[in-house]
Order: C-alpha cells, then structure tokens, then sequence
C-alpha cells in the first residue's frame, strides 16, 4: 500500500552539509582535510546529533522528528540513528557543485542498503529556464535513482533550489528578494512538473520557502497533481531566524505542507561559539536543542490555529 505521505508530520534538522561545512566553519578550501580535521568534523556533527536528542526531553515529539546527515562526516550518527529506531535521511548526491551526480557513482545503491535510511535525500539545483542539456542530464541520473527507490519501496526526499538566471535576475533589477518573491514561485511550479514529466517521483518535496499562501498553494497542487500523495517541506537555506519563521507560518497553515528541514539556522552559532571557545560542548549541544524545539514549537502551534 502506497503511504499517504501528504498526511504525515516530519521536522527534520538538517546537518548534511559537507562543502560548505568545510569552508565555512574550518576554512579547508580546495583540498581534502586531513585525518585529524575530519575527525574533528565528525565530532562536531556528533554535537549536533546531541542536540537533537536532547530535544526530546524539551518538547520535540520524537515521532516526528527527523535527521539528515551525511556518510562522508556522519556515519557514526547515521549507524547510531538506525540502531536507535530513529528517523533519518541520507543524501546521495555530490556536494558542492552545480549540477547533481552521485557521491558514489554507479555504487549508489550499496551505499543506501548499507545504512538503509528512512529517506533517501537528493539536493538538485534545477531552474527550467537554464541550460537544456544539464538539466537532462540531471533528470536522466534522476530518473535512475527514482526508478531503483520505487523498485526498492525506500522513500524519495527530494530537495529543490531553483537559481536564479543571470537574465532572470537583471530583469529584476538585480534584486534577489524580488527573484523570491515574483519569479520563483514559478518557477518552482514549471521545475515540480518537468521533473514529474521525466518519471521521476519524490514521495516529499523538500522546497525553499515562499511568502505568499497562494504560492504555497500553487506548489503543493503541482507536487500532488495527478492524485500523487506527496508532502512538501519547507527548507531553511541557512536564512536568518526570522525568514525562517515567517516560511513556517506560510506552510503551516497550507494542506499538504508537512513540516520543515532547517539546518544551519539551528546548528551554525551555537557550533561556532563552541569553536571560539564560548560554549562548552554541553551548551552547544543544548542551544542546537533549544534552536530546533522553538521551531517545532511554532510549527505545532501554527498547524493548531488552522490548515486552510
């Protein structure tokens, strides 16, 4: 039986972040880092993952939480995770680069089976607009994981970042809040159904926010169109706070948007001030939990004034 997965809830924090992870909070660009440094960043993931289960004992339902970190810096959590009967999702694309491919190549599907996720996750920056070629390039290897996951009935988490064009931008004046606001909704409409046309089905769209309801709206129907039983998240995008906050209030009260995936605007401060010496790892662990249950806490509170 299939899953209804547009009535399900699912609050994940996100800490799959490899690239920019090793840009931006250790400074290691272009080279690999050293045993030493990845341990130290597999133990600042082991932070997070500290903070997520202590959340649990503030006020994050465990059965709609979830977790998203990667097997290059975070196998140990994902072992931990399973054995622990947590929700997890797993990303299998290559991280840091503009067009999707997988991590492990042909071997993609060993490395699923070997950590079994709940969710298998894909981050595909896609804009319809763009160049033809590497956007069906990008659908065929799609269309190939899409296929594998529907034969092996594992879950399709499908994470979605619609840039915007360089022509697409000087239309607006330059203006990124106005890409946001006026073409992106669009554009995420055309991208949700080029991708649908080409065969390839996520059972959740993990999708960056929008201001509007009916944008919301418009994104939900094209996601569930053709009686498709798909939720839709909404992404942090390493915003500040309170962009956060107002995409969550939009998505809560939309039918169909089931919840968020926010990382860095949880995890980021608390795992710097750890690194300058401002906060002992006890007290990153505990702010991260504390970060991730105000959020669920205003999800929870949006969704019980009212789906529309």
């Amino acid at each position: 039986m299939l899953i209804d997965w547009s009535q399900k809830q699912l609050l994940i924090l996100a800490f799959d972040h490899r690239a920019s992870f090793l840009e931006k909070m250790f400074e290691i660009k272009n080279r690999q880092p050293t045993a030493e440094e990845k341990k130290r960043i597999e133990d600042y993931k082991k932070i997070i993952f500290e903070g997520f289960k202590l959340s649990f004992k503030k006020n994050v339902p465990k059965e709609i939480a979830g977790l998203l970190v990667d097997e290059e810096f975070g196998s140990g959590v994902l072992r931990e995770a399973k054995k622990e009967g947590l929700t997890f999702a797993m990303p299998v694309e290559k991280s840091g680069q503009e067009e999707f491919d997988f991590d492990y190549g042909e071997n993609f599907a060993k490395h699923i089976e070997e950590f079994d996720p709940s969710f298998v996750k894909v981050l595909v920056r896609y804009n319809p607009e763009s160049d033809a070629t590497l956007n069906s390039r990008q659908l065929k290897r799609l269309k190939k994981l899409s296929d594998y996951l529907a034969k092996t009935k594992r879950p399709f988490l499908f994470e979605l970042i619609v840039p915007s064009t360089p022509a697409q931008l000087s239309k607006l004046g330059g203006s990124k809040e106005k890409y946001d606001q006026e073409l992106r909704p669009k554009l995420m409409v055309t991208t949700i159904k080029e991708i649908q046309d080409s065969g390839v089905e996520p059972s959740i769209w993990k999708l960056e926010g929008v201001d509007k309801p009916e944008s919301a709206k418009a994104v939900v129907k094209q996601g569930q169109s053709g009686g498709r039983k798909v939720g839709v998240i909404t992404l942090g995008r390493g915003e500040s706070k309170e962009k956060v906050q107002e995409w969550l209030k939009v998505g809560a009260k939309i039918p169909g948007v089931i919840g968020f995936a926010v990382g860095r605007t949880i995890f980021w401060q608390p795992l710097s001030d750890h690194k300058a010496g401002k906060l002992t790892r006890k007290e990153a662990a505990e702010k991260i939990a504390q970060n991730y249950g105000e959020f669920t806490e205003l999800w929870l509170n949006e969704c019980k004034s009212g789906k529309k």
